[in-house]
């Protein structure tokens, strides 16, 4: 049933993605070139708002803190984030928009998603000069969040309470996605003169 339910989930959420445009290479690649930010303001309210219900849930007891799940921070996570928002401005597709695109009948998000893997099967192929030249150091202890979040067995770096930072946090990203404007590159307003 976990199986059946994560398929729904995720073709649910396929379909959201397709909704608001983000399996077209085209709006992607607009947003990412600052002259169409739509998709950049649906992105940043969901973040925004999900960060709210969840840190809020667990404060009022509603969400269990023993589902959350905390990545162990490398140095190596941060290039291979460099090395996916290029990948991302190169083909207009993210992993998760590249397979809803497939969904879709996009063919060249079948050669995002081939890519992909090439990809991975590379990076498991040199794990081994990955850690010897040391990407796989730990960051601040490894698993931590910014604050504690209470009955969490993960570190907080800072005093300030997880929740309460979840909470801010997403409100403020909120407010960055009502607050910012169409287009920041104002080259793109300019009518031609005729």
């Amino acid at each position: 049933m976990t199986i059946v339910l994560a398929l729904v989930i995720g073709a649910l959420f396929g379909a959201v993605l397709d909704r608001i445009g983000a399996t077209n290479p085209d709006l992607l690649g607009r947003m990412l070139n600052l002259t169409n930010l739509a998709l950049a303001k649906t992105i940043l309210l969901a973040i925004g708002v999900g960060s709210v219900l969840m840190f809020g849930g667990q404060m009022a007891g509603l969400v269990d803190v023993g589902h959350m799940s905390v990545k162990t921070a490398y140095i190596g996570v941060f290039v291979g984030g460099l090395l996916l928002g290029l990948g991302w401005a190169v083909s207009g597709y993210c992993p998760g928009t590249g397979v809803a695109a497939a969904a879709t009948g996009r063919k060249d998000a079948l050669f995002f998603i081939g890519g992909g893997l090439l990809g991975a099967a590379a990076y498991m192929a040199t794990y081994p000069t990955m850690k010897a030249i040391g990407l796989m150091e730990k960051i601040g202890g490894g698993k931590v969040t910014l604050g504690t979040v209470p009955g969490a067995k993960y570190e907080g770096l800072t005093t300030i309470p997880g929740d309460f930072l979840g909470i801010l946090l997403g409100a403020l990203i909120i407010m960055v996605a009502f607050t910012l404007p169409d287009s920041l590159n104002h080259k793109a307003d300019a009518v031609p003169a005729e």
